[in-house]
């Protein structure tokens, strides 16, 4: 009863006073520490991207067909768009083998990369991550192993595959031990594309597997042994607590390595200098470069923007969002709520006063 009387007749407890946020000192301050990064990127990036987007509206110089003299440029409209976008040379259709005709041939092959080579890095990269995450002697050498192969730059990498992957080379001598012909893996349509993935996968799978190691390590080991407490095989821990817990430094993970394989330069300009259709975007652009400034502004510029969607759709869609966002208003009032025992015990309803009092 003492705890009834006591539940019933106290004043009600107040909830603390909520944060309302940065006084105006503490944001000034945030202001001016951020403001030298903010001026840096704006110079770095966002003013030639501005500048690549204002060109690709203007005319390359040349000469005049009407007049035969050389004129500077001037307003080409989305003249430049439109001579990728629908293969348009002036106002005749780009013939077979121009650069313009390229574009849709050079758009299909970098989505296959794309497409194979994440596929296979996530699939080795949740392997080699589970690998890393156990605890076994040797586990440093063999984490040390399995990033050795992303410290070493593209440029080398390509190098050295193109190397392996000559006629005569160490490819074909160990496909040779099993009755398969030589290869040219560096000039046939199919097998320099996926010459092209091979050493794309070797090269990154190890980035791949870090950021996804990364999630593993901070899932409680507490959580598995309650999985294996309740009986669950291997593979049901792995769907319903490995693959949850970790999605999002997977999704961030799967989101580096896509946009990374839609800008692919490097890699296939020394492999196979684009021979056998493995010209991507990125190598069109510099291509047109040399031919006209204005419109590879244009090719850049839709490049960028096929970059943005796919990061858009991977953060809005995707779960690739490792911002930590505040709550929304309705979820805030939903845990201010107070649940209906709070509400008895405020009006003062006996029985529920003590069970609250008592904890029940």
């Amino acid at each position: 009863m003492s705890s009834v009387a006591q539940s019933t007749a106290g004043p009600t407890q107040k909830r603390p006073a909520k944060n309302k946020g940065l006084n105006a000192g503490q944001a000034r301050t945030g202001y001016l520490l951020v403001a030298p990064t903010i001026i840096f990127l704006s110079v770095i990036i966002i003013y030639p991207l501005l500048k690549a987007i204002q060109l690709s509206f203007q005319k390359d110089a040349g000469l005049d067909p009407a007049t035969g003299l050389f004129v500077e440029g001037g307003s080409a409209g989305i003249s430049n768009y439109t001579h990728w976008l629908l293969q348009k040379c002036g106002e005749v259709d780009c013939p077979p083998g121009a650069i313009g005709a390229q574009f849709y041939d050079a758009f299909w092959v970098t989505l296959f990369f794309t497409v194979v080579s994440v596929v296979i890095e996530v699939l080795l990269g949740m392997w080699f991550a589970m690998i890393m995450n156990r605890d076994f002697k040797g586990r440093g050498l063999v984490r040390a192993a399995i990033l050795v192969p992303w410290a070493i730059p593209t440029a080398v990498t390509a190098k050295l595959f193109f190397f392996m992957f000559a006629y005569d080379g160490i490819i074909n001598q160990l496909i040779g031990f099993v009755g398969i012909s030589p290869q040219l893996w560096t000039s046939d349509p199919w097998a320099a594309k996926f010459a092209i993935i091979i050493a794309d996968v070797w090269k990154t799978t190890p980035f791949m597997a870090l950021l996804i190691l990364a999630g593993l390590q901070l899932i409680p080991g507490d959580v598995y042994e309650a999985a294996q407490i309740d009986g669950a095989t291997k593979w049901q821990t792995f769907m319903r607590i490995t693959l949850p817990l970790v999605k999002v430094p997977l999704m961030v993970a799967v989101l580096f390595r896509t946009l990374d394989v839609l800008r692919i330069y490097d890699l296939p300009a020394i492999l196979t200098q684009g021979a056998g259709g493995t010209t991507s975007l990125s190598m069109l652009v510099i291509k047109q470069k040399n031919e006209g400034f204005h419109s590879a502004s244009a090719l850049s510029t839709i490049v960028f923007l096929l970059i943005a969607l796919t990061a858009f759709l991977f953060i809005k869609f995707g779960g690739a969002d490792v911002i930590q966002r505040p709550p929304s208003k309705q979820a805030k009032d939903q845990v201010d709520k107070p649940t209906p025992k709070d509400k008895d015990a405020q009006t003062g309803n006996p029985v529920a006063a003590n069970a609250t009092s008592t904890g029940a």
